[in-house]
């Protein structure tokens, strides 16, 4: 990441924003036919398409999945860069409804990537008799990869001013959290001459520029849940490259560590970076995410399982 600095422009006004949350719709949505649901979260500054291989992954073997895009996410930056962490929350919150109203019998598991691993978390602490399990997909708590540069330590400086929060941000930079050479260079050309306000390309690859204020609120977040783990029982899975250049894996251990769940497990690949949804070890990735569930749909079933505390 590189960092920016811009003039904050007058936010565009519009007949759709309550409460700072702009409702854009254009999600993923498969119904399944085993009665089980997949709630997919993608992550901050990202896309639903983050999520797109595990959600056709978990509709060929049968699961009903739903992936919505988070809050503001797809808009100019100007509406972006006034979203709250509650906001993306309240985006998660509505998808859960909507399968929650919906189902009538069946299990119902939630995964997320990066901030969306986060928000994962933050529904089952609120929720935790109506979800059967959560993965964690290299859950972003700190940003201490080896790819994170040195004027993220201005953070908390510029975290304490408010107009700086609205001048300043970080611009993607090479790897992009890919390893895969070959998608990385598709990525690349997108980021490369992106500008600040340019939305084009935003709703497939994500915003090459994020906004210090965005920051700011994941700041907030990590505040609000680390005082929640320990209240949080249900199953968790953590998945995290241990070559991850945005966040190392302290960031699962963190959460390993303090969770209140007896059933927790960290899977750590060797193979990716830190968007593992759409790396070398996708499959992989998808393989344990759906083993996981899969166990757990078995338990409820009365099947009997096996293996608490496990580390890979």
């Amino acid at each position: 990441m590189a960092v920016a600095f811009s003039v904050p422009r007058k936010r565009p006004a519009t007949s759709q924003a309550t409460n700072g949350h702009v409702p854009h719709r254009n999600g993923l949505s498969f119904e399944g036919t085993n009665h089980t649901t997949v709630l997919l979260i993608h992550g901050l500054t990202g896309a639903p398409s983050e999520m797109k291989f595990l959600a056709t992954f978990f509709h060929r073997q049968g699961y009903s999945v739903l992936c919505p895009r988070l809050a503001n996410h797809g808009t100019p930056m100007e509406t972006l860069q006034k979203t709250t962490w509650q906001d993306c929350y309240e985006s998660v919150r509505e998808a859960f409804a909507k399968i929650d109203a919906q189902r009538q019998t069946g299990h119902l598991f939630v995964a997320g990537l990066s901030m969306g691993a986060l928000l994962a978390l933050l529904l089952v602490e609120e929720f935790p008799d109506r979800i059967a399990g959560v993965s964690c997909l290299s859950p972003t708590l700190f940003y201490d990869g080896w790819n994170v540069p040195r004027s993220i330590h201005w953070l908390p400086i510029l975290y304490r001013t408010p107009l700086l929060r609205d001048m300043f941000y970080f611009k993607e930079e090479p790897p992009y959290g890919i390893k895969d050479e070959a998608l990385r260079k598709r990525v690349h050309a997108f980021y490369r001459d992106a500008k600040l306000h340019d939305t084009n390309g935003v709703a497939q690859y994500g915003y090459p520029y994020i906004p210090v204020s965005l920051l700011y609120q994941l700041h907030l977040l990590v505040k609000h849940l680390s005082n929640k783990l320990p209240r949080i029982t249900a199953p968790v899975q953590l998945i995290q490259a241990r070559h991850d250049d945005m966040t190392s894996v302290k960031n699962s251990q963190f959460i390993y560590d303090r969770i209140g769940s007896t059933r927790k497990e960290i899977v750590f690949l060797e193979d990716s970076y830190h968007v593992i949804t759409v790396d070398r070890e996708r499959d992989l990735v998808a393989q344990n995410v759906g083993e996981f569930f899969g166990r757990l749909r078995s338990q409820r079933h009365g099947t009997h399982t096996h293996g608490n505390g496990a580390k890979r």
